[in-house]
């Protein structure tokens, strides 16, 4: 684990000097970071030349995006779900009641996605921009560390079931973005700290590449307590891949704040065979909560 430790120090580091600062960016690692108080002139410029580049990528990169929505394919390889509804400290639950609204508009434009050989699946350019006009609420959004409201809010949830069925095929995960905050504690979480995907219009997306003969499908719905998703085939998938967390610590910084760490692995399962590890994810954090005692912090 030293490298991994080594990769948390190098991580502290560069983003020391930022914590205390206003709003957010992305670095070359995918990780949403903040960023120094600029002007809001300076900060919608930005916005507007990463969506622009978005455009870009969508319409002139000769990428072929998944876009045909088909009745179901015959073998379901992988399937997940999760609550709608979390209680959260100084969380305002009409966020989470809207947030279910918002994940019903983007299922149905998700729901029944074929990927075919060669496409991508990008989540934006799928669902598309979450506007007020096209029957998206507020919801819960999360800005450099802080919670508020937006419309669209609440879209995460899907990038974290998302991304979490994909990381259990052979399908590429070509872009996925995190956040360098751990804003709750794990209260009713059942998948690993790091294992999901953010997202923002349209510049943080979730995008999948499908490098495989087979054509997949997404299945995507909500029903009264979950979301709920399925990943199915046109062929049945000879193994079964294992997602699991191989590392997890928190760390009591020099500064009087903790930062929470950990690493996600996978293997394959073959006629009962455990294949090699390959390591996936290396997750860093800083919390925005204190720990509790016997929670591995350092």
């Amino acid at each position: 684990m030293l490298s991994v430790k080594a990769g948390k120090y190098l991580w502290i580091f560069r983003n020391l000097g930022e914590f205390s600062k206003k709003y957010m960016v992305v670095d070359k690692n995918k990780t949403v970071l903040p960023l120094r108080n600029r002007s809001g002139l300076r900060l919608r410029l930005g916005k507007t030349f990463y969506c622009a580049r978005r455009y870009g990528q969508w319409w002139f990169s000769g990428q072929r995006f998944a876009a045909e929505q088909a009745d179901l394919l015959p073998h379901v390889v992988f399937v997940h779900q999760s609550l709608l509804l979390r209680a959260l400290k100084a969380v305002d639950m009409r966020l989470q009641h809207n947030k279910c609204t918002n994940l019903r508009l983007a299922a149905r434009r998700i729901d029944g996605l074929l990927i075919r050989p060669g496409e991508t699946f990008s989540f934006w350019k799928r669902v598309g921009r979450p506007s007020a006009r096209r029957g998206f609420l507020e919801g819960l959004v999360l800005q450099n560390g802080q919670v508020r409201a937006g419309v669209g809010g609440g879209l995460c949830q899907m990038g974290n079931l998302l991304h979490w069925m994909v990381l259990h095929t052979p399908l590429t995960v070509t872009e996925r973005w995190r956040h360098s905050f751990d804003v709750f504690p794990d209260e009713n979480r059942t998948l690993p700290f790091g294992s999901g995907a953010t997202l923002a219009y349209n510049y943080i997306d979730l995008q999948v590449q499908n490098n495989t003969p087979m054509t997949w499908q997404i299945r995507t719905w909500v029903d009264d307590i979950h979301l709920n998703g399925e990943l199915r085939a046109d062929a049945p998938l000879p193994y079964q891949m294992q997602v699991y967390e191989k590392a997890h610590w928190m760390q009591h910084e020099p500064w009087g704040g903790y930062s929470r760490h950990n690493v996600l692995a996978r293997r394959t399962l073959y006629s009962g065979v455990l294949g090699p590890e390959e390591i996936l994810l290396e997750n860093h954090a800083l919390m925005m909560y204190q720990p509790f005692v016997g929670d591995g912090v350092q």
